[in-house]
C-alpha cells in the first residue's frame, strides 16, 4: 500500500515492513468500505463464543469502527488490531489492542533530533499528569534491531468513549525516517488494563520487527506499508 502523506526527500525510504502476531488483522480505513468490512471481521472473531449477546457484538463493532475512523482522521498509514473473547463462569471478557502507524513532520523551527523530542515528550507527560491522579508515564530511548535508536513513550490515559472515561494503556514508538524531518509513530494501545504488561511485550515485539525498505527511483512518495501478519 502507498500512502502519500508528505513529499519524500531524495534518499528517504520508500516503505516499511511490520510483522504482527497471527491473531491480529488489518483494519480497513477506507470510508467507503470500512463499516461493512469491520462488522465482518468482528463477527468472524466472535462467532463461536457462547454467552456473547447481540448487543455486546454490536458494541464491539461500534468501538472498532470508531478506532478506524479516528485513525483515518489522523491520516494513519495503517491500523491493525486484535480481538479475543475469553469465557469465564461470571461471563465473557473481551481482550483488545490496536497498533496505528502515523507519519508526522517536525516543524522547521523545532529540532528534529530524537533526543530533543524524547526530552520534550517527558516534560509534556509530566505536565499532563499533574493533578490527573494518573501515573506520570515513562519516556525512554530504545534500540530497534533493524532500525537503531528510537523513542518510546509509555503511559496510562483515560479515553473518552461516548461519555465513559476508559483507562487505556499506551505505548508509542517514535522512529526517525532517514534523510527527512519526519517520524513514523507506532501508536499501540489496549483497554485490557489487567494485562497491560503482557500487551507491552507484544507491542515491543511488533516494533522490533519494523524495518524500512529501500527508496525507489521516483520521488514524491511517502513510505508505504507492507504488512506481514506472520501467518
Amino acid at each position: 500500500m502507498t500512502h502519500p502523506v508528505t513529499e519524500r526527500p531524495p534518499g528517504a525510504p520508500a516503505g516499511y515492513r511490520l510483522k504482527f502476531p497471527g491473531s491480529w488483522w488489518h483494519l480497513d480505513l477506507d470510508p467507503n468500505t470500512r463499516d461493512a468490512s469491520i462488522r465482518r471481521k468482528v463477527e468472524a472473531q466472535v462467532k463461536n463464543v457462547p454467552g456473547l449477546s447481540r448487543e455486546q457484538v454490536d458494541t464491539l463493532v461500534r468501538d472498532t469502527r470508531r478506532t478506524a475512523r479516528d485513525a483515518y482522521a489522523q491520516g494513519a498509514l495503517q491500523a491493525s488490531g486484535m480481538l479475543r473473547v475469553l469465557n469465564y463462569s461470571d461471563g465473557p471478557v473481551v481482550l483488545s489492542a490496536t497498533t496505528i502507524v502515523l507519519r508526522v513532520s517536525v516543524p522547521e523551527d523545532q529540532s528534529e533530533d530524537l533526543a530533543d523530542l524524547v526530552i520534550a515528550a517527558a516534560m509534556q507527560l509530566g505536565n499532563e499528569a499533574e493533578g490527573s491522579g494518573l501515573p506520570v508515564g515513562e519516556v525512554e530511548m530504545v534500540d530497534l534491531p533493524m532500525v537503531g535508536p528510537a523513542g518510546r513513550v509509555t503511559r496510562i490515559e483515560e479515553v473518552d468513549l461516548k461519555g465513559r472515561r476508559v483507562p487505556t494503556a499506551m505505548r508509542h514508538t517514535l522512529i526517525p525516517v532517514p534523510n527527512s524531518r519526519d517520524y513514523l509513530v507506532l501508536a499501540c494501545s489496549t483497554t485490557s488494563m489487567n494485562l497491560a504488561e503482557q500487551f507491552y511485550e507484544v507491542f515491543d515485539a511488533i516494533a522490533d520487527s519494523f524495518h524500512f525498505e529501500d527508496p525507489p527511483t521516483r520521488t514524491g512518495e511517502a513510505p508505504s506499508s507492507t504488512e506481514d501478519t506472520g501467518k
